[in-house]
């Protein structure tokens, strides 16, 4: 499963058009190049280091709302949940890595 979060750019570019944004109030540097006309205080959907898409005030709220509803405050949550769950999906239900006897 892929998911794509709501971010506010807070600073400019730089040569290689990485820029800071503000998530859930935890700073990241992602990469501008998929949406060249985005500026400081616009909002985009980061994904994978990626802003991806352009997104106006009101979507990026609503989304924000949605993920602290469900009980998630930080960036850095949200991260450790989707980690957790991509581990879980790793492994099939009842099966067990055998390691043979030496």
């Amino acid at each position: 499963m892929c998911l794509a979060i709501p971010a506010r750019i807070v600073s400019e570019p730089n040569e290689i058009e990485m820029a800071e944004v503000d998530i859930l109030g935890v700073k990241r540097h992602v990469s501008l190049m998929m949406t060249p006309d985005a500026v400081v205080g616009d909002h985009v959907l980061v994904h994978a280091g990626f802003a991806i898409q352009k997104i106006d005030e009101e979507f990026a709220a609503e989304t924000l709302e949605m993920l602290r509803s469900m009980g998630i405050k930080h960036a850095d949550e949200l991260a450790a949940e989707m980690e957790a769950g991509e581990a879980s999906a790793d492994e099939a239900p009842g099966e067990t890595a055998e390691v043979p006897a030496s």
